[in-house]
Protein backbone atom coordinates (compact mmCIF):
# COMPACT_ATOMS: atom_id res chain seq x y z
CA UNK A 1 0.00 0.00 0.00
CA UNK A 2 1.23 3.62 -0.77
CA UNK A 3 0.95 6.37 1.61
CA UNK A 4 1.28 9.75 1.03
CA UNK A 5 0.81 12.22 3.12
CA UNK A 6 -0.36 16.29 1.98
CA UNK A 7 -0.67 19.60 3.94
CA UNK A 8 -4.01 19.54 6.10
CA UNK A 9 -5.89 21.72 4.22
CA UNK A 10 -9.25 19.80 4.15
CA UNK A 11 -11.60 20.09 7.03
CA UNK A 12 -13.48 17.32 6.13
CA UNK A 13 -10.28 14.52 6.48
CA UNK A 14 -9.17 16.62 9.77
CA UNK A 15 -12.63 16.22 11.17
CA UNK A 16 -12.95 12.71 10.11
CA UNK A 17 -9.06 12.25 12.18
CA UNK A 18 -9.38 14.57 14.90
CA UNK A 19 -13.13 15.43 15.40
CA UNK A 20 -15.92 13.91 17.53
CA UNK A 21 -18.52 11.60 16.30
CA UNK A 22 -21.53 14.32 17.37
CA UNK A 23 -20.11 18.46 16.07
CA UNK A 24 -21.44 19.52 19.50
CA UNK A 25 -19.20 17.30 21.69
CA UNK A 26 -16.54 19.10 23.47
CA UNK A 27 -13.25 17.06 22.21
CA UNK A 28 -9.57 18.14 21.51
CA UNK A 29 -9.51 18.58 17.82
CA UNK A 30 -6.14 18.38 18.14
CA UNK A 31 -6.31 22.02 19.74
CA UNK A 32 -5.59 21.87 23.19
CA UNK A 33 -1.19 22.79 21.94
CA UNK A 34 -1.95 24.51 19.17
CA UNK A 35 -4.34 27.01 20.67
CA UNK A 36 -2.01 29.79 22.61
CA UNK A 37 -3.42 30.14 25.80
CA UNK A 38 -4.69 27.51 28.00
CA UNK A 39 -7.50 29.89 28.79
CA UNK A 40 -8.82 29.58 25.37
CA UNK A 41 -8.66 25.99 25.12
CA UNK A 42 -10.88 26.05 27.97
CA UNK A 43 -13.25 28.85 26.49
CA UNK A 44 -13.41 27.07 22.81
CA UNK A 45 -16.37 24.64 23.36
CA UNK A 46 -18.74 22.53 21.14
CA UNK A 47 -19.19 23.65 17.71
CA UNK A 48 -17.02 26.32 18.30
CA UNK A 49 -13.86 23.85 18.37
CA UNK A 50 -14.82 22.65 14.73
CA UNK A 51 -15.23 25.96 13.17
CA UNK A 52 -11.85 27.28 14.84
CA UNK A 53 -10.23 24.22 13.11
CA UNK A 54 -12.50 25.20 9.67
CA UNK A 55 -10.58 28.58 9.79
CA UNK A 56 -6.86 26.59 10.33
CA UNK A 57 -7.06 24.43 7.19
CA UNK A 58 -7.51 28.04 5.29
CA UNK A 59 -4.42 29.75 6.65
CA UNK A 60 -0.69 28.98 5.51
CA UNK A 61 0.91 27.34 6.60
CA UNK A 62 -2.34 24.77 7.67
CA UNK A 63 -2.20 23.05 11.04
CA UNK A 64 -0.27 19.90 9.98
CA UNK A 65 -0.47 16.84 7.56
CA UNK A 66 -2.34 14.45 6.58
CA UNK A 67 -1.70 10.58 5.16
CA UNK A 68 -3.93 9.03 2.57
CA UNK A 69 -3.96 5.37 1.07
CA UNK A 70 -5.33 6.14 -2.28
CA UNK A 71 -8.05 8.74 -1.76
CA UNK A 72 -9.05 7.28 2.26
CA UNK A 73 -7.78 9.21 4.96
CA UNK A 74 -5.88 7.32 7.20
CA UNK A 75 -3.60 9.33 9.41
CA UNK A 76 -2.75 13.11 10.81
CA UNK A 77 0.00 14.76 12.48
CA UNK A 78 -0.37 18.34 13.74
CA UNK A 79 2.87 20.34 13.18
CA UNK A 80 3.08 24.23 13.33
CA UNK A 81 5.79 26.77 14.77
CA UNK A 82 6.34 26.25 17.99
CA UNK A 83 5.41 30.24 18.84
CA UNK A 84 2.26 29.60 17.82
CA UNK A 85 1.78 26.66 20.05
CA UNK A 86 1.38 26.73 24.09
CA UNK A 87 4.89 25.00 23.81
CA UNK A 88 5.86 28.70 23.46
CA UNK A 89 4.72 29.39 26.91
CA UNK A 90 4.70 25.89 28.84
CA UNK A 91 6.78 26.01 31.96
CA UNK A 92 7.15 21.71 31.52
CA UNK A 93 8.81 21.73 28.13
CA UNK A 94 12.32 23.40 28.57
CA UNK A 95 13.09 25.39 25.18
CA UNK A 96 16.93 24.08 24.31
CA UNK A 97 17.81 27.18 22.37
CA UNK A 98 16.27 30.52 20.44
CA UNK A 99 15.87 29.15 17.47
CA UNK A 100 12.86 29.29 15.28
CA UNK A 101 11.32 25.76 16.05
CA UNK A 102 8.75 24.30 14.69
CA UNK A 103 6.64 21.21 16.92
CA UNK A 104 5.62 18.28 16.25
CA UNK A 105 2.60 17.32 18.80
CA UNK A 106 0.43 14.77 17.69
CA UNK A 107 0.32 11.94 15.45
CA UNK A 108 -2.74 9.58 14.34
CA UNK A 109 -3.56 6.89 12.78
CA UNK A 110 -7.36 5.26 12.02
CA UNK A 111 -8.35 2.02 13.54
CA UNK A 112 -7.82 -0.55 11.24
CA UNK A 113 -4.87 1.02 9.34
CA UNK A 114 -2.48 0.76 12.75
CA UNK A 115 0.65 -1.86 12.25
CA UNK A 116 1.35 -0.29 8.22
CA UNK A 117 3.62 2.33 8.68
CA UNK A 118 1.74 5.54 8.45
CA UNK A 119 3.12 6.84 11.59
CA UNK A 120 6.75 6.96 9.81
CA UNK A 121 4.73 8.54 6.94
CA UNK A 122 3.62 10.79 9.13
CA UNK A 123 6.45 12.23 10.73
CA UNK A 124 8.52 12.40 7.52
CA UNK A 125 5.77 14.03 5.87
CA UNK A 126 5.72 16.57 8.96
CA UNK A 127 9.85 17.27 9.09
CA UNK A 128 9.26 17.59 4.67
CA UNK A 129 6.25 20.25 5.49
CA UNK A 130 8.43 21.90 8.08
CA UNK A 131 11.23 22.49 6.09
CA UNK A 132 8.98 23.39 3.13
CA UNK A 133 7.96 26.49 5.30
CA UNK A 134 12.00 27.33 6.41
CA UNK A 135 11.82 25.87 10.19
CA UNK A 136 15.52 25.21 11.01
CA UNK A 137 14.46 22.63 13.46
CA UNK A 138 11.51 20.17 14.50
CA UNK A 139 10.88 18.83 18.02
CA UNK A 140 8.40 16.27 19.44
CA UNK A 141 7.30 15.52 23.17
CA UNK A 142 6.87 11.95 23.11
CA UNK A 143 6.78 9.83 26.03
CA UNK A 144 9.87 7.74 27.29
CA UNK A 145 8.02 4.35 27.49
CA UNK A 146 11.50 2.13 27.46
CA UNK A 147 9.28 -0.54 25.47
CA UNK A 148 6.20 -0.62 27.87
CA UNK A 149 2.53 -0.16 26.31
CA UNK A 150 1.24 2.90 26.17
CA UNK A 151 -2.23 3.44 26.44
CA UNK A 152 -4.18 4.42 22.97
CA UNK A 153 -5.79 7.17 24.33
CA UNK A 154 -2.21 8.56 25.56
CA UNK A 155 -0.43 7.87 22.40
CA UNK A 156 -0.51 10.62 20.44
CA UNK A 157 2.42 12.29 21.28
CA UNK A 158 4.32 9.33 20.12
CA UNK A 159 7.07 7.10 22.26
CA UNK A 160 10.98 8.22 22.08
CA UNK A 161 11.91 4.90 20.10
CA UNK A 162 9.55 5.94 17.13
CA UNK A 163 11.06 9.35 16.87
CA UNK A 164 14.83 8.13 17.30
CA UNK A 165 14.01 5.93 14.25
CA UNK A 166 12.88 8.97 12.09
CA UNK A 167 16.33 10.89 13.25
CA UNK A 168 15.06 12.44 16.27
CA UNK A 169 17.76 12.61 19.05
CA UNK A 170 16.80 13.60 22.30
CA UNK A 171 17.62 16.65 23.37
CA UNK A 172 16.28 17.20 26.99
CA UNK A 173 14.35 16.19 29.63
CA UNK A 174 10.72 17.90 30.69
CA UNK A 175 9.05 17.85 33.47
CA UNK A 176 5.61 16.43 31.73
CA UNK A 177 4.55 13.43 31.81
CA UNK A 178 2.00 11.67 30.64
CA UNK A 179 0.07 8.26 31.53
CA UNK A 180 2.76 7.99 33.97
CA UNK A 181 5.43 8.22 31.48
CA UNK A 182 7.87 10.93 31.39
CA UNK A 183 8.22 13.38 28.20
CA UNK A 184 11.37 14.32 25.92
CA UNK A 185 11.97 16.61 23.65
CA UNK A 186 13.24 15.43 20.70
CA UNK A 187 14.79 17.31 18.04
CA UNK A 188 15.93 16.88 14.33
CA UNK A 189 17.94 19.72 12.55
CA UNK A 190 16.58 20.93 9.33
CA UNK A 191 19.60 23.16 7.90
CA UNK A 192 21.23 20.37 5.91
Amino acid sequence: MSIVVHPATSYDDVATMVGPKRPDANVCWCLSYRLATSKENRELVGTDRGKRVRKLVRQDPPPGVLAYAGDEVVGWAAVHPRSDTSFATNRKIPHVDDLDVWSLWCVRVRPGHRGQGIVNALIEGAVEFAREHGAPAIEAYPVDNRGAKVDLTMAYVGTLAMFERAGFVKAADTDSVLNRFPRVLVRRDLRN
